[in-house]
């Protein structure tokens, strides 16, 4: 059956089914994984931690794999590779042998755990060449522990050091792959003084993550190349996650990597919201093509100030779980040794033991085909890597706004990295969202143009399209000729006083503003050129105190504050202002209210699952192994945008409507959560039913013949 972009459709997610890749027995062991585990040894673990209760407690949750620690900083086991350091209370004893052994005669497949990024003082002296230096040539001291230094990754310690330890690892012990903690660097890209960093491209330039991305590419296919010397179906994978912020090519490395490790493992700082789990799954959804992702969800206490040892809030570490399965990652739990190589602060076993335990339960409704939605929004890697936004303001806040409006407006969307715009990767979508997408090549924008030309509908804000993929400046956007818009000066900012915008005429996007003339602008704009009766026009910002000045100082212009037009079958709006970041900034209900109404009016109308009821929700629904699943989290809580979640608040009837595709019939619907099943019916070609209540996850298992 032949089904067009506007009906339902599902893509390869995150673990699927064996039939997308033959036989089920050709699939690799990691892409059928469900649970994960990993104690972070310490250096006392070999005289405190008893082997057999840890291989126990792993193997009790059900695991499919637990990761064990080599490293390259302190070695576990009896080493004969120079400058990697015996760990102080390892005597004689092969540890992690001891641990592997022990894994193994449980049924524990086991991963070989290293890092590459430090090493001590002695090493450094005898190779100063594999350290990172500053600019006066002096190698970088470990931010926390100065004993420690930062080692180059552009070094012949990543091809000598860690090779050396690799190979000794396939000599001696039966592990299944291989894992590199810290590397490559997450969230930043490396300044290294260093005699090989000095014949590169400057730091932090594109053409430096040219150089950054080919010697990841390089050393990544060599460590694999090193895990498959001990069994052709043995791997290696490395550190990822930093979502959308990642310095790594994701594209490239989605074609490489056979296991998407995102290293995220709570929330962190003051200003990481409750759905930055959900959001890192929707990142591996649009880079990995059915390959094993997972997030390392810490059940330590991370944040600031950060205690490693002592649990965390165990319904913040339950909501990371149910986003890690919502989005189509496999749970992954971790913990710090300690007593017993279990930690001094035990609360954090029992929690993940009951959670492992209930969705082996069910991994017939966690193991994915597709994931199923009708909008996109558009990664724009390089843009978060390179473009300088306006002055006092961050990048993430303009993903942050767009997707707190998407949740808020109870959309169904997916990520879409922007070098995936070709036709195949776009065809399910009715709508693409660009939240200030700057940096677009003239190849995307062909591509966009395409888009449209076939039907498909855009949103974008603020400098969208208005550099290349060089960071180069445009004098107009890419994008210019399918938005119908002409740059018509530089930014405006307002010194915190945003401009307003105008009601020029009713359109379907100004739905609820009714009494009326004026609704909040944006905090910082591109003038653009009078367009033909424009829905929106700009009020430029005034003072707000004195209030006696609090006016407009000059007449009504005639710039356009939305550009709003229809091309054929395709619904286009440009927004001129960084609307969903200073929505995110202010909270204006407004604003949240002007991007819903605009994303439902691009997407069009019966999208393929509507949610109705009280609460704030993040939702996926997933063609699964057993029929459908769809995924609710309630996110109603206090503490959704910062700290940690306290306690629950659970929501009412949430009213469930979802379009099936032809031929699928569902035999029952199942709450894997409250554990019963409930009524529904089906019409019209789409099943209905209700889900009584959510407390934090709730997920519907939709059985289909």
């Amino acid at each position: 059956m032949e089904i067009n972009r506007r009906e339902f459709v599902v893509v390869p997610g995150v673990a699927l089914a064996g039939s997308l890749f033959g036989a089920a027995s050709d699939v690799p062991w990691q892409r059928k994984a469900r649970r994960l585990g990993q104690t972070n040894m310490t250096e006392h673990d070999p005289v405190t931690l008893n082997v057999e209760e840890w291989a126990d407690y792993w193997a009790s949750l059900k695991l499919d794999a637990v990761l064990v620690s080599v490293t390259g900083i302190l070695a576990f086991y009896q080493t004969k590779v120079p400058f990697h350091r015996k760990g102080k209370y390892l005597g004689d004893r092969d540890f992690f042998g001891d641990c592997c052994a022990a894994a193994k005669k449980r049924g524990l497949r086991v991963i070989a755990r290293m890092s590459p990024d430090l090493n001590w003082e002695d090493a450094v002296k005898a190779h100063p060449e594999w350290f990172q230096q500053d600019s006066e040539g002096r190698p970088l001291h470990h931010t926390e522990d100065p004993r420690l230094f930062r080692t180059c990754m552009f070094s012949t310690y990543m091809t000598d050091y860690m090779t050396a330890i690799m190979r000794e690892i396939n000599a001696n012990y039966d592990v299944d792959g291989m894992f590199t903690n810290a590397w490559p660097p997450l969230g930043r890209l490396p300044v290294c003084h260093c005699g090989q960093c000095r014949r590169l491209p400057a730091a932090g330039t594109i053409e430096y993550w040219e150089k950054f991305n080919e010697r990841t590419m390089y050393l990544w296919k060599l460590y694999d190349s090193i895990a498959k010397e001990k069994r052709p179906g043995n791997f290696y994978f490395a550190n990822l996650g930093g979502g959308i912020h990642s310095t790594a090519n994701l594209v490239q490395l989605g074609e490489v990597c056979e296991w998407f490790q995102c290293d995220n493992q709570g929330r962190g700082g003051d200003d990481t919201p409750i759905w930055g789990c959900a959001s890192q799954g929707r990142v591996c959804n649009a880079v990995q093509k059915g390959k094993m992702a997972t997030n390392v969800t810490a059940a330590w206490s991370t944040g600031v100030p950060r205690w490693r040892n002592v649990y965390k809030s165990e319904q913040e570490e339950r909501m990371w779980f149910n986003e890690t399965l919502a989005s189509g990652m496999v749970p992954y739990h971790h913990i710090i040794g300690g007593e017993k190589g279990m930690g001094e602060d035990r609360r954090w076993l029992e929690p993940a033991h009951k959670y492992f335990l209930w969705t082996a339960k069910h991994d017939r409704h966690f193991t994915n085909k597709g994931a199923i939605a009708n909008i996109g929004v558009v990664m724009g890697q390089r843009t978060h890597l390179f473009y300088t936004p306006p002055r006092g303001t961050l990048m993430s806040q303009y993903m942050d706004g767009i997707y707190y409006a998407l949740l808020e407006g109870r959309f169904l969307f997916d990520f879409v990295h922007e070098e995936k715009l070709a036709p195949e990767d776009l065809r399910k979508y009715t709508a693409l969202i660009l939240p200030n997408t700057a940096l677009l090549s003239d190849q995307q924008c062909r591509q966009l143009r395409a888009y449209v030309d076939a039907g498909g509908s855009l949103l974008a804000t603020f400098e969208t399209s208005l550099y290349s993929e060089r960071n180069q400046r445009r004098e107009d956007f890419g994008l210019a000729d399918v938005f119908g818009i002409h740059k018509a000066g530089n930014i405006q900012g307002t010194n915190g006083n945003g401009y307003l915008a105008r009601i020029a005429r009713q359109h379907e996007i100004l739905n609820g503003f009714a009494g009326t003339n004026w609704i909040p602008g944006a905090e910082n704009r591109v003038p653009v050129a009078p367009v033909e009766n424009p829905v929106l026009t700009v009020v430029p910002g005034f003072v707000a105190y004195p209030p006696e000045l609090s006016y407009p100082p000059q007449p009504p212009a005639d710039e356009p504050a939305a550009v709003v037009r229809t091309k054929g079958k395709s619904r286009l709006v440009y927004f001129p202002g960084d609307v969903e970041r200073t929505m995110w900034k202010s909270g204006h209900t407004d604003l949240a209210r002007l991007l819903q109404n605009s994303i439902r009016w691009v997407a069009g109308g019966d999208p393929p699952l509507t949610i109705e009821g009280d609460g704030v929700i993040e939702t996926f629904a997933w063609e699964t192994e057993a029929g459908f699943a769809v995924h609710v989290l309630n996110y109603t809580n206090p503490a959704m945008h910062r700290g940690w979640l306290r306690t629950f608040y659970p929501i009412g009837a949430q009213k469930v409507r979802m379009k099936l595709p032809a031929g699928r019939r569902v035999t029952r619907v199942e709450l894997l959560s409250a554990g019963n099943d409930v009524p529904f019916r089906v019409t019209g070609g789409a099943i209905e039913f209700s889900i009584p209540k959510v407390v934090d996850y709730e997920v519907a298992a939709l059985h289909s013949a």
